[in-house]
């Protein structure tokens, strides 16, 4: 897929907004294109842990999404983590949690793309929490009869 045929902002805000687990966090797609995508969600208490700090789980969800919508500026809709790696760095405490993810190298079938993880406190100061590198798989548009690949119906 060309990077002509890759969705837009007001589209992949679509398909972020129609992801259940998303709307649920508050996550919002502040940048996309070019090869990169930024997702950003509000800190709650219900997304910490004991000690108080945002949850890994949380941190990791980011950076698949944000991955995956990095991999989508250049490679289109339709894919799928293939899988992805994230090392906690310290602890996410502040009011916003902003995931930024680039792409490093997009092929026909993979796409692999790293991502920062940083907290936001009140006053606007980043501090990076994480880092995450995935691989993000481009799957083969389905076989059609038109493509010759599958017998038509009733032959």
């Amino acid at each position: 897929m060309t990077v002509e045929n890759a969705p837009d902002l007001a589209l992949a805000r679509k398909v972020l907004a129609a992801q259940p687990f998303s709307a649920l966090l508050g996550t919002r797609l502040t940048a996309f294109g070019d090869g990169e995508a930024t997702l950003e969600l509000a800190v709650r208490d219900d997304l910490r842990q004991q000690d108080g700090h945002l949850h890994g789980g949380v941190l990791a969800y980011a950076a698949d999404n944000a991955l995956t919508f990095a991999a989508g500026t250049v490679a289109g809709a339709r894919l799928l983590t293939a899988g992805f790696t994230i090392d906690y760095l310290r602890p996410a405490r502040g009011t916003l949690l902003r995931a930024h993810a680039r792409v490093v190298r997009a092929g026909r079938s993979r796409v692999v793309c790293r991502c920062d993880l940083s907290a936001v406190d009140d006053a606007g100061e980043e501090t990076l929490c994480a880092v995450a590198q995935g691989t993000i798989a481009v799957p083969e548009p389905p076989v059609t009869a038109a493509r010759g690949r599958v017998p038509p119906p009733g032959t």
